[in-house]
């Protein structure tokens, strides 16, 4: 899917179910003339992680289309992600076959020269910026947090049994403590927004390899599809969904 206009953002994304699972939990959105982009990942017996993540992705979108013009934008992206959790947590309260249903959430909203990024769980944004793969989130996970306290290191979690442990979701609780961090854009700053199905397959090097080639291209879907289809021929143990942002 791609959305190229001009004096608008560029954006374009992709989505796979992997070569190991039957289902795809990962879901995403984007409304490039409004300037809202979405990843999220699923987690939930049988259908609960795709109702989570659909769910959290266009409550996500709904609430910024309706309230960010009347709020300043972190507080309108706060209450966005406030309100999708609260609507994740009720359908599973009010489904005994959805309990315990969650997601992770990535989100990302430019307003006013700015880009605000929100996120909770694993799922991640980079910002690709004259040559360089900058990583701006933290996974919200038990390895993540082992390894800025120092008690393990990069090595030790890629073998880690906890590697897919979370400590903060979408909807498994009556309310989450999200991040939301801000940062100036400059021309031709390059987003991706992407869920553990690409990291936990394609290192940062080759993901800043097929992003250079894409700062350079008139169209970001090709980049997109890259990226996906790497994550699939390196194993394609899970979900993979990749979204690409470029700023005019």
């Amino acid at each position: 899917m791609s959305t190229p206009h001009a004096n608008l953002l560029q954006a374009a994304a992709h989505t796979s179910t992997g070569r190991l699972r039957t289902r795809n939990e990962d879901a995403f959105g984007l409304r490039p003339d409004r300037c809202i982009f979405v990843v999220c990942d699923g987690m939930g017996g049988a259908a609960g992680g795709e109702i989570a993540s659909r769910l959290a992705v266009d409550t996500v979108i709904d609430q910024l289309l309706a309230h960010a013009a009347d709020l300043a934008p972190r507080e309108a992206l706060h209450q966005a992600v406030a309100a999708a959790n609260r609507a994740v947590f009720d359908r599973a309260d009010s489904d005994p076959g959805l309990s315990g249903m969650g997601t992770t959430l990535v989100a990302l909203l430019f307003r006013h020269g700015s880009a605000l990024i929100a996120h909770a769980g694993d799922s991640r944004c980079y910002l690709f910026r004259g040559g360089h793969l900058l990583r701006q989130t933290h996974d919200h996970s038990l390895v993540d947090e082992q390894i800025r306290l120092g008690t393990i290191t990069a090595e030790e979690a890629e073998r880690s049994p906890f590697r897919s442990v979370i400590t903060r979701a979408i909807g498994t609780q009556p309310s989450v403590s999200e991040e939301i961090l801000e940062l100036p854009v400059e021309p031709r700053d390059l987003f991706l927004l992407c869920t553990d199905g690409l990291t936990r397959e394609v290192g940062e090097d080759e993901i800043a390899r097929i992003l250079t080639i894409a700062a350079e291209a008139a169209n970001l879907d090709p980049a997109a599809w890259r990226l996906v289809e790497s994550a699939n021929e390196a194993g394609g143990r899970d979900n993979i969904t990749c979204l690409l942002v470029r700023v005019p």
